[in-house]
């Protein structure tokens, strides 16, 4: 059996968000709002909500029990000095905690995260089990030689 850590991450995701696409409501709000406070304009990018969620699903998976806290870092960046030519070395800061943890709401409604007291969230059975579903039928569709091994 395939498990997500046999396949490609971008593969992955992008099989995870079709799946999600239809499970998860973008809300309203989500088409004006920034990624992140390095960002200047928000995702241009379709359905960027279900492939965040797919994103957000398989690190909580993978780096679980995590705090929105550390997931913001995780998605943030850096954003351009503050004087006028450029010159001040980027800050880092942290990306949207508003839509990881609304997206993150979403996915404990679905029942594949739940919260662990104190600790962060962790991913659930039905989690674990759609992330290995998906792997297994990402690993069936890849045509790539050197992971044919797993399959």
């Amino acid at each position: 059996m395939a498990t997500m850590y046999d396949v490609p991450a971008d593969a992955l995701i992008e099989a995870l968000a079709e799946d999600l696409e239809e499970r998860l409501d973008e809300p309203d709000w989500a088409q004006f709002a920034k990624a992140g406070v390095d960002r200047e304009l928000p995702p241009e990018q379709e359905d960027f909500w279900a492939v965040r969620a797919a994103s957000l699903l398989r690190k909580v998976a993978d780096r679980g029990p995590v705090g929105v806290k550390r997931l913001a870092t995780e998605y943030g960046g850096g954003k351009p000095g503050s004087n006028r030519y450029r010159v001040a070395p980027d800050k880092r800061v942290d990306g949207s905690r508003n839509l990881i943890r609304t997206i993150l709401q979403q996915l404990e409604e679905e029942d594949l995260v739940e919260t662990a007291e104190g600790e962060g969230r962790r991913i659930t059975a039905d989690g674990r089990s759609l992330l290995d579903d998906t792997a297994g039928s990402v690993l069936e569709d890849l045509d790539r030689p050197e992971l044919e091994r797993y399959a």
